[in-house]
């Protein structure tokens, strides 16, 4: 079967993110890293490009001449990856989607509802992909716990509380390092800093794991570092529409946290347990019985699990390989379209533009509230109410 054509757009030399990607895409050789726009700067992007092993008349020097480039060839790219900065992925998605691309675009996928909005309708136009990379719900112990509450495992849910917490930025000495600083200027990252960059992961994986969405919801944001504009701690209560409620807990100054994303939830027959740090086990206590702990990889797991499962029980499986699975079912979803066919169900789970323009309401609603003395507001967007 020949591998499906893949492109990247930032991502380059020193990203944090660029070699999770490039990982995650290469790993089951679904796809062939065909193309990219790397850096801001054409010249270091196009000779990384290279060093990576690109044709040079693949490595670009710009997203837009990447545009120009791929839309007129008949080998184009399938997918396109974009992790650029927050602010442009707005309007590469758009570019690409509308010339008839499929795209997996970082998260936040927009810095508004509006243009959220835009997004979501335009992929429905175009009939094109357009995820988002929610790359911790890949993780296969994530994907078995979302298919217990579904199976009803839990029976009804009642609660879900979810965290992501980390003490990275609790220096106050730190406040004039560029690297911290723009995440806290309303210029740069908008109207929120930790919940819109955490938050918004933990808030996805609670939605992803229940099947259900945040309605309403109530904020507390607070700036422990006073010379930050933008939060650094928020407290949320939740209400979904299905009826379960919610906690969530972000910060960016708990000294002592290192990753710090967990998810708890909690039905009428049982509750789950599970945190990234230890993503190869997770803990279930069924109502009146003893404690669980379920092993990625052991036998009796659900198919979600069972295939998104690469390496044996007992050994490490981490972010790469949770992005890999998101990957993985983007190729399924492309396949399936290139061969009119329905898509394997148990890969049908890459989180969508829905899923970027409710993250980006939730990140509206939270700043209003917090602002509000916590006053509760609708955590819907406007073209879901």
């Amino acid at each position: 079967m020949a591998k499906l054509k893949w492109g990247m757009i930032g991502g380059g030399e020193g990203s944090q993110i660029g070699p999770a990607h490039r990982l995650g895409a290469g790993l089951d050789g679904a796809f062939e890293f065909a193309a990219a726009a790397l850096d801001h700067r054409p010249d270091e992007g196009r000779a990384y490009g290279q060093r990576l092993g690109l044709a040079a008349d693949r490595a670009y020097g710009s997203w837009q001449e990447m545009l120009a480039g791929e839309r007129s060839r008949e080998d184009r790219i399938d997918l396109v990856t974009v992790a650029t900065p927050n602010a442009t992925h707005f309007e590469i998605t758009k570019a690409f989607l509308e010339a008839g691309f499929h795209v997996l675009c970082e998260k936040p996928m927009t810095m508004t509802v509006e243009e959220g909005e835009d997004i979501v309708r335009i992929a429905q136009a175009t009939g094109k992909i357009c995820a988002v990379n929610y790359g911790y719900s890949g993780y296969s112990l994530v994907r078995h716990m979302k298919a217990m509450v579904a199976r009803g495992d839990l029976g009804k849910i009642r609660m879900v509380k979810a965290e992501f917490a980390h003490g990275h930025h609790a220096d106050a000495e730190d406040a004039d390092n560029p690297r911290v600083r723009w995440r806290y200027d309303p210029a740069q990252a908008g109207v929120s800093a930790q919940f819109a960059d955490c938050g918004i992961h933990a808030l996805h994986m609670a939605s992803f794991v229940i099947g259900q969405e945040a309605e309403r919801l109530s904020a507390d944001t607070v700036s422990c570092i006073a010379s930050r504009e933008l939060e650094d701690d928020a407290m949320v209560n939740l209400r979904f529409d299905g009826g379960a409620v919610g906690r969530l807990w972000t910060s960016s100054i708990a000294i002592g946290r290192q990753h710090g994303l967990t998810l708890q939830v909690f039905g009428e027959k049982g509750g789950l347990r599970w945190a990234q740090e230890q993503p190869n086990q997770l803990y279930w206590m069924p109502l009146g019985e003893r404690l669980q702990v379920i092993e990625r990889g052991e036998a009796g797991l659900s198919p979600e699990a069972d295939r998104t499962t690469r390496v044996t029980i007992g050994h490490a499986e981490g972010m790469p390989l949770a992005f890999a699975n998101i990957y993985s079912d983007l190729a399924e979803a492309i396949r399936a379209d290139k061969e009119g066919r329905a898509m394997d169900p148990a890969a049908d789970l890459y989180p969508r533009a829905v899923d970027g323009l409710r993250s980006m309401a939730a990140v509206f609603a939270v700043a209003e509230s917090g602002k509000a003395d916590g006053a509760w507001v609708d955590a819907r967007p406007p073209m879901f109410r």
